[in-house]
């Protein structure tokens, strides 16, 4: 006898609760083994391979090629032989435990494995296998994002009823929720006051028509729907400020060529930009932080893990260099190299998509001069440089042509005032016209 194992789309990390179906990696009737990829997804941060814990025959697959899934929901089925050692029965409860390749081989924690219970049913050998019965479903697993919105707002999960898959509360249900306690809070017109309103189950409202000439409607998915949250988010929570400076960049770009001119691996313009940002927030660590709204604690971080804005084919992504405060030019160059084609080719990872704590926005590339960033949440602060052009310049009392560059840095006004902002984005300007001034701090 053999058995039919329902592998579903598992826990991505980082709060997320959907994938894009991208690419099928197998057909029905494929033999596939422990950890071997199945299916291509994109999420809101990255594209990714999906491994299937299961070594067998598929004999299903569930969602077509452009189609979004909700965590937990069905990915395909796998037809195995009947457990005969303990490693076969490690496959039928959750194989080499990994979730996504490229984040380890070892045992899945014994608390995923407690609460995720497969799905099976026995097939004959030599008949064709039916669709799995459901016995019992697994145990759905609530995102932190959800619960984190839950708990800033005072909101019980236990009285929610989710609409996910098995009734996995999603975060649309805790929004719903929030407005809805919101509506029912405001005082009713005292015309109606004196009727006691009649009990009506709530209802998700309907959209309303579009009109005739709406044009075309392109979905906010993915990673154009991510950033459309988070930059809503950021703007809706953040009591943001920006300050902004001209700087005569001609020295800086003389360093540059004569760095490069001495051999060795060429440095780039955003390295030098990026030493610069990590001197400046040693000097002022206010602005790598972020604001605990529900502690009403500003965090300062140690680590200084640098985003830097980069414009994709998919859209507005922001790859992260860990540990950049330890990394000299070279090796920041070399860093952003290699994310900088990851993010070309659509190779990101959720690892190097997350856990920034600045961002350095280069929109210069765009042939603009200046900005005012939006923060990119939850950290405090963004510093936004323009393009480096000929302009007439004062320098050393007389007038002449320079290479001068707008500089802007957008701050969360509540982890520093107006002085410490003035005062980084100062220095940032001081090591781009004189980089001997970077050299007298290291």
């Amino acid at each position: 006898m053999a058995q039919v194992l329902e592998f579903r789309l598992p826990d991505l990390g980082e709060g997320l609760t959907e994938a894009e179906i991208v690419r099928w990696l197998v057909e029905v009737g494929d033999v596939v083994a422990v950890d071997q990829p199945v299916v291509e997804v994109e999420t809101a941060k990255a594209m990714v391979d999906v491994p299937c814990p299961y070594a067998g025959v598929v004999t299903a697959r569930f969602g077509e090629e452009g189609s979004e899934l909700p965590v937990g929901s069905p990915l395909i089925t796998v037809a195995v032989g009947a457990p005969a050692s303990a490693s076969d029965a490690d496959a039928q409860t959750g194989g080499s435990g990994n979730v996504l390749v490229g984040y380890g081989t070892s045992e899945a924690p014994a608390r995923r494995r407690r609460v995720r219970r497969e799905q099976q049913v026995t097939v004959p050998v030599n008949g064709r296998p039916a669709p799995p019965e459901v016995v019992e479903g697994p145990v759905p697993v609530i995102s932190p994002l959800v619960r984190r919105l839950a708990r800033e707002h005072g909101l019980d999960l236990r009285e929610l009823t989710g609409s996910g898959p098995d009734g996995l509360i999603l975060r649309a249900d805790v929004e719903y929720a929030l407005r809805a306690a919101a509506s029912q809070a405001r005082p009713a017109p005292a015309a109606a006051a004196q009727e006691p309103a009649p009990a009506v189950a709530p209802q998700t409202p309907a959209a309303a028509p579009a009109p005739a000439s709406a044009g075309t409607r392109v979905p906010l998915k993915g990673v154009r729907g991510a950033v459309a949250d988070k930059l809503s988010r950021s703007r809706s929570e953040i009591p943001d400020a920006t300050c902004w400076v001209d700087a005569d960049a001609t020295e800086l770009m003389r360093a540059r060529a004569a760095m490069n001119a001495a051999g060795g691996p060429k440095i780039s313009l955003l390295a030098l930009l990026a030493r610069i940002c990590t001197a400046a927030l040693a000097r002022f660590p206010e602005l790598n932080s972020t604001v605990d709204t529900a502690a009403r604690e500003i965090v300062r971080l140690d680590a200084v893990h640098l985003g830097f804005a980069a414009q994709t084919e998919r859209g507005l992504v922001v790859p992260v260099v860990k540990d950049a405060h330890t990394r000299d030019a070279e090796s920041l160059s070399a860093e952003f190299a290699r994310l900088t084609e990851a993010a070309r080719t659509g190779t990101l990872t959720p690892a190097d998509l997350t856990g920034g704590t600045f961002t350095l926005n280069n929109y210069g590339v765009f042939g603009v001069d200046g900005s005012t960033p939006i923060i990119n949440h939850p950290e405090a602060a963004m510093l936004g440089v323009g393009r480096i052009v000929p302009k007439p310049w004062v320098h050393e009392g007389e007038l002449a042509v320079r290479q001068v560059v707008q500089l802007s840095l957008t701050f969360d006004h509540r982890v520093c005032d107006g002085g410490t902002a003035g005062g980084f984005l100062r220095y940032v300007a001081d090591c781009v016209e004189q980089p001997a001034v970077l050299l007298r701090t290291l």
